[in-house]
């Protein structure tokens, strides 16, 4: 990471550059051999491309010469007489920058080093602070031009750069949009569940019949030439196919379980229960939330570093070209690995913090009195054993504090001894939780669809898309998740209370009463119990809380 940031350029590509090494809206360090580099463009925040719709500099296969320039032409300019005027008064030179503005009409060079005329009109537009011609022949060759011959890294970062402004704004809906999952959540009903259920069934229909109506326009669409409209319309074949399964997965799951729905409220009400006695747990998704947007930042500026990694070379007539560095560009998938990798250590700390104090809170004050022993020392192996994670250890680790291959054995062990009572229950409540993911993010990728389409033909939205879903799951998992942590230790707890207590004087339980009584209300409890499970009645007598396998 360090390397890349060090040797890529980032400004290049967030503000735009010349065709002599210079990055627009900057100052600039001159680069040896190229005369008019160096050059302080502080005012000069657009890029402006001369001859963008000059057919012989396509045919060359050779971009326009790029200049920086504090504004862009609007009007038509049809004469160097106007070229000259529109420089006195925007202080905007189109012209290469060692002819002064006074010489336009004059020097016989101009020719060569203006742009040639009629110059059309032109406005700016947030792609690298370019100067986008506006009559459509021209815009359709200057697309061509400067889209088709950049290779797919830089036009995914160029979609990315785009399309920064709609990304940052949908991050914040997605962050409202899972606060307010939160709370309905926290505050949950039968009517609220119909509702989610009802939400995310329409979501999933209508996002992937969008998919497939986006689809059919791009094929039905004649005029399109772009590479980049032709790799948005096969990641649109992609994410429809996607999507289809996806979508009829979820309908059958939801179909299968809709006799369920009772029961899962009344789950998580239990849930809540126990979330109310600790209730500053719902405060730390807001700061996982934080680390990792601090962290998506961090991700997407070294990624900008990878994709402008390269070293200047000075052309014929002083132009300056950036070589690009052969190993380091393509890094960018070991740096997709580091982004699932370490967001997925943050909201494991968040699991392991939430699974910690409501084992506490199940063996300590919040239930019968009683003295437990409880550490938190095994946190340190989160980065030694990755593929031992899962929501059951965490809460073994907290009782035992026992490191996480220990702990996952162990909570394994217990839980499939009563697994004929505990997981199947368990796993009503995950799946609605799960479909309040489903819901934010099915809201999210309709809000970018609908954003990043208006501008397809400049940007390969599909990868932001793309970015903004894995972002909207993500935070509406850290938001959510709290549910699940809480539920998922609540039934190993439960598990330790029946194997370590037998609800004697001397060992009485530490479940709570309605605990108790929802389990027992559940078909598969009461098929155990018959086969020989111990009585599970609670005492109000505490003790000492054993370790988890005897």
């Amino acid at each position: 990471m360090g390397y890349s940031v060090v040797a890529g350029a980032a400004g290049r590509l967030l503000f735009g550059y010349d065709s002599f090494g210079n990055v627009c809206g900057k100052r600039n360090s001159p680069v040896e051999g190229a005369p008019l580099s160096g050059q302080d463009m502080t005012l000069k925040k657009h890029v402006f491309f001369m001859n963008a719709c000059n057919l012989e500099v396509k045919d060359r296969g050779r971009g326009p010469m790029a200049l920086c320039v504090s504004s862009c032409p609007e009007k038509q300019l049809d004469t160097l007489e106007e070229v000259q005027l529109f420089a006195n008064i925007n202080g905007s030179f189109l012209c290469v920058y060692s002819l002064n503005s006074f010489n336009y009409t004059q020097s016989p060079s101009a020719d060569r080093l203006c742009p040639r005329l009629p110059v059309p009109p032109s406005k700016p537009f947030p792609l690298f602070n370019r100067c986008i011609p506006q009559t459509p022949e021209c815009y359709s060759l200057f697309a061509s031009v400067l889209l088709n011959d950049a290779d797919a890294l830089h036009r995914i970062l160029s979609g990315i750069m785009a399309g920064r402004d709609t990304i940052l704004g949908l991050c914040a809906f997605v962050f409202a949009l899972s606060l307010a999952m939160l709370f309905t959540f926290r505050f949950i009903s039968t009517l609220l569940v119909h509702i989610i259920i009802s939400l995310v069934i329409l979501g999933l229909l209508f996002v992937c019949g969008v998919f497939w109506w986006l689809y059919y326009d791009y094929t039905n669409d004649l005029s399109t030439e772009l590479d980049t409209e032709k790799e948005n319309m096969k990641c649109m074949l992609a994410f429809a196919v996607i999507t289809t399964v996806v979508t009829v997965v979820l309908l059958a799951l939801i179909f299968t379980l809709r006799k369920r729905v009772k029961l899962t409220v009344e789950l998580l009400r239990v849930t809540n229960k126990a979330i109310s006695r600790c209730p500053f747990l719902l405060l730390q998704p807001l700061w996982t939330f934080a680390i990792l947007v601090f962290f998506w930042v961090l991700w997407v500026a070294v990624l900008l570093s990878l994709g402008t990694a390269g070293t200047a070379q000075v052309m014929e007539g002083g132009q300056v070209e950036y070589k690009p560095l052969s190993g380091i560009r393509y890094l960018w998938w070991y740096h997709l690995i580091g982004l699932i990798w370490t967001s997925e250590f943050i909201l494991t700390c968040q699991r392991m913090t939430v699974a910690g104090a409501m084992v506490t809170c199940y063996f300590n004050s919040a239930w019968p009195r009683g003295e437990f022993r409880c550490s938190y020392c095994g946190l340190w192996c989160l980065t030694n054993y990755p593929y031992h994670l899962n929501q059951d250890a965490y809460a073994a680790a907290a009782i035992n504090g026992t490191d996480f291959c220990t702990s996952a054995k162990d909570a394994h062990t217990i839980i499939s001894k009563n697994s004929s009572h505990l997981t199947s229950v368990n796993c009503f409540g995950n799946f609605i939780i799960f479909l309040g993911k489903v819901l934010v993010v099915c809201f999210s990728v309709f809000g970018g669809l609908m954003a990043f389409n208006y501008n397809r033909a400049l940007q390969v939205w599909a990868i932001p898309l793309l970015l903004v879903a894995f972002f909207a799951y993500l935070a509406a998992h850290s938001f959510l998740s709290v549910f699940e942590t809480v539920l998922d230790t609540l039934f190993l707890c439960f598990a330790v209370d029946l194997e370590t207590n037998d609800g004697s004087s001397e060992k009485p339980y530490f479940m709570d009463p309605g605990f108790l009584s929802f389990v027992k209300r559940t078909d598969h409890f009461n098929n155990a119990r018959s086969q020989g499970h111990k009585n599970s009645l609670p005492n109000e007598e505490g003790t000492e809380l054993r370790p988890i396998v005897r």
